[in-house]
Formats: C-alpha cells, structure tokens, sequence
C-alpha cells in the first residue's frame, strides 16, 4: 500500500513538472521569464529576478569570440531583437487594422506573414491554404495585396518586380516617371532599353532607391540574442558545452511560512515543481548541445555541417522529434565561429556526407564574391557546386536552393547590380 501510495505521488510530480517543463522547454532564453509568468503568478511563496541586469557581451567569456547572430540563409528571420520590435511583431499590429477588418481576412494576412521567407516575400502554399480555410484564390490575392499599404512597403509580394510595384505607390514621383517606372518594373532585366526616355532619370533614381529584399533593414539590423549553449573549441583542451545558465531567472522559495494549510502546500508544491521544471529544461538543452558537437564535431573544428534529422536525435535522446523540435526552437549557440540557431545542425543529405545547408551557404558565398557585370548562371552554380562538393544536381534543384536564398536569376541580379541594389 504505502508503494503503490510512493508511486502516485512520484507520478504526480513527475506530471506537474513536465506540465511547466514543455512551455519553458520551448521558450527562447530571452523569453524564459514571461513563460513563467502563468506559474508564478498567484504564488506568494516564488520570488523571480530577472537574469538581465547586466549585458551579454560583459557576461561572455573572452575567448568565445562574439558575434551576433549568423542568420540561417534558407530560414525565415524570427522577431529575436530584447529591446527592440522585430519584423513580425511589426507586422501583426497592423493585422487587426482598418485594412484587415474581417476575420478572414485577417486569416489570410496572418497566413502570409507566417509564410514570409528571410527577406520579406510570400512563398506559402496558397492553394492548400485555401482549400483548407474554404477561400477562393481570387478571394486570397484581393486581400494579400492589401500589403502594399503594409509597413515595411514591399513586404508580402511574390517576387521582386511586385515588391518594387508595391513600394512604387508609396514613392514620391511624378505622373510621367510612375507610368515609366512601373513599365521598367516589369521588365527589369531590360532597363538599358530605357535610357532615352525622358523621365529615365527619375524613374531609375526612385526604383533606385526600393528596398531588396524588403526586409533588408531587418536583416542588417543583426538583433543581439543570448544563447543557451556556450561551446569552447581548444585545440588542446578539445570541445566543452556550458549552459549559459547565468540568464536563467533566479527562483527563490519563500520555506518559512509556518502555516499547515492545504493551500500553503500546495504553493509551495507548485513553486517545487516550477525550480524542477528550469532545471529539466537545462538538462535537455545540455545534452542536446552534447549530441549536437557529437555528430557536428566537424563543424566546430572548422569543417562543413553534416546531415543530421531531428529523428536521428530523438532516437538518442528517447523522446519523440516534436519533443526535440520544441527544444531547438527559438535556441542559439555561442562558439568561435559566432552565434548560430541550434535549427541549422539539422539539416537533410544531399548525399552520405554533404547537406543541403552546405550547398546553399556555398551557392550565397558565390553569388556575393560573383562578378556584376557577368552574375553566376545557374548551370554555371551547378558547375561549380558538382566540381567542389563531387556529386550530382540538377539545374532545377540549384534554381530551387537559389530561390529560397531569396537571390534573383543571373539576368535579373546584373540588372540590379546597375541599381547599386
């Protein structure tokens, strides 16, 4: 009797922890003190300080060399910034506007901000979007061309000539040079043809002057974030993982309440169950940073990112791959090479040894060292990736990895070149 007694009561913590764990779990570190926010309030025996008096930069040992964070190429940027508002914080604000009055309609604004890629364009799946949500596809494009009277201006379109379209209608520009400007817009990879046009000038100098991507500003302005992980790479000493622990809001258990009430005992199981729920969460991310330097040992030695599945992982670890994902998400890792997302070591093969992160990383580093006057076609890109790599693409996979970098067709980047874009 008093085991099976032990065990229910051992079950039942056991289910309280793992009940506060999961929404801490999957909380960014910046954000850890809001999501204990429900657990603590209501609570007179849990006291929480801020793990934010002092700046990360005087907080980080010297020899991680700090960077901000290195932005996944073939990921949509997250609102990450502490201090500042991000992109889609912006962006949601302006959901329930005057320009998004219906629920459906703020339905499908909602759906294109969370399909937004890295820079700023729209690249959901409309047609299961709408079929799921009962919307007509005519019905879906009236309202997500509402965006171009949404801040940032450009954000939302398809691709570059509508994002220049959208900003085009906020520019300050005479009659002559928007009817020009809105033909050079649609052929864009023909503007020399336009140069003895006598609002040339002015159209060039305003489309000159559109953001691209545009969601550039926010992907300059490199928001400062605090990792979870710290790892130390010594050519002598090897590879060590340390949690940034020192961010953790600091819980303190007020004991001395003198009081036998069931309502005191059940507080301070609550505000037990709170501390064994932080420190589970460090526990998780420690050994998820273990088996990350584990199989990416190459990359924190200097090397390439290899495959490796959330699966994979989670066979490991014992959980299932929604258990991990909720780990990694919002998550950031400090090492020598600067401050990287845990979600980038996940990545699918390409073959044995090379991943997708590994092509696309090299298809941007050559598309930015690329000449101007002569881009990088993609059978050129598939080339050079087939001779460095030693395997076997097709030209559509490369035109595939190029669009979701966000970076434009040979002919369309040389002409942006000539915009000083």
């Amino acid at each position: 009797m008093l085991r099976v007694k032990t065990n229910v009561e051992l079950k039942n913590k056991l289910s309280n922890t793992l009940r506060n764990w999961l929404p801490i779990l999957q909380s960014s570190l910046s954000d850890l003190g809001e999501a204990m926010t429900p657990f603590v309030e209501g609570n007179p025996l849990i006291e929480v300080k801020s793990g934010y008096e002092e700046s990360f930069e005087s907080r980080i040992p010297k020899k991680i060399q700090y960077g901000y964070v290195q932005n996944s190429h073939s990921e949509a940027i997250e609102a990450l910034t502490i201090q500042q508002k991000g992109l889609f914080e912006i962006l949601e604000e302006q959901i329930e506007s005057s320009l998004f009055p219906t629920p459906v309609s703020q339905l499908i604004a909602r759906h294109v901000i969370e399909n937004l890629d890295e820079g700023g364009y729209y690249e959901g799946d409309t047609d299961s979007f709408c079929k799921k949500e009962g919307i007509t596809l005519e019905q879906f494009e009236k309202i997500r061309l509402r965006f171009i009277h949404v801040e940032p201006v450009g954000i939302g379109a398809r691709n570059v000539s509508e994002s220049f379209m959208f900003q085009l209608e906020s520019s300050s520009i005479s009659d002559g040079g928007y009817t020009l400007a809105r033909d050079m817009i649609e052929h864009l990879d023909e503007l020399g043809r336009y140069r003895k046009e006598s609002f040339f000038e002015e159209a060039m100098n305003v489309i000159g002057s559109f953001k691209n991507p545009p969601a550039i500003d926010f992907m300059e302005d490199s928001q400062q974030v605090i990792p979870d992980l710290i790892i130390y790479t010594d050519p002598e000493e090897g590879i060590e993982v340390r949690l940034n622990d020192q961010y953790y809001p600091g819980v303190t258990i007020d004991t001395a309440y003198s009081v036998d009430h069931p309502y005191v005992r059940e507080k301070l199981k609550e505000a037990k169950s709170l501390v064994d729920a932080l420190e589970m969460r460090k526990a998780t991310l420690y050994k998820v940073g273990l088996m990350i330097v584990e199989y990416q040992y190459d990359f924190f030695t200097g090397g390439a990112i290899k495959p490796l599945t959330l699966k994979t992982l989670a066979d490991e670890f014992g959980h299932n791959p929604s258990t991990i994902s909720r780990a990694i998400a919002n998550k950031y890792i400090a090492c020598n090479r600067g401050i990287f997302p845990m979600k980038d070591f996940f990545t699918t093969a390409i073959d044995e040894d090379v991943s997708n992160a590994a092509i696309k990383d090299y298809v941007a580093e050559l598309v930015k060292n690329e000449s101007h006057k002569k881009p990088l076609s993609d059978m050129k890109l598939l080339e050079m990736i087939q001779d460095k790599f030693k395997i076997t693409m097709v030209r559509r996979t490369i035109a595939k990895y190029r669009k979701q970098l966000n970076i434009a067709g040979s002919s369309e980047r040389k002409q942006l070149y000539l915009l000083g874009r």
